[in-house]
């Protein structure tokens, strides 16, 4: 019996949600990409194909403390983009990832930042 890797089975989870989570232009999704050095977020309209906002730990300046924290900011920084393009609410795409450490904290960064979801 054949096992499978954990990228395979994120890239499986990632799957079966992207088919019931769709961005529209009222709603764009946030989706995040977390890798072993830092975590990337942008809102997308799917119907348009388009990137409306994005950020991720290298737009940080500065920044010291783990990647928790981290991952903190950067919710913070793509709800600031997300309000500059006019985007007050969201849907959250976890990516395959489980809601748990650093992707829960960038959900509560960009819930603090001002996005509804």
């Amino acid at each position: 019996m054949a096992s499978i890797t954990t990228r395979e089975a994120r890239e499986r989870r990632h799957r079966r949600i992207r088919g019931k989570v769709k961005g529209t232009a009222d709603r764009p999704r946030l989706a995040i990409f977390r890798s072993n050095r830092g975590i990337f977020a942008q809102v997308i309209d799917d119907q348009t194909g388009k990137t409306l906002a994005g950020a991720s730990w290298m737009s940080l300046k500065d920044f010291t403390g783990d990647k928790t924290a981290q991952a903190n900011e950067v919710g913070k920084a793509v709800a600031a983009a997300a309000k500059k393009a006019g985007i007050e609410a969201v849907v959250f795409d976890r990516g395959g990832y489980l809601y748990h450490g650093r992707v829960k904290a960038l959900a509560e960064g960009a819930r603090e930042g001002g996005l509804v979801f």
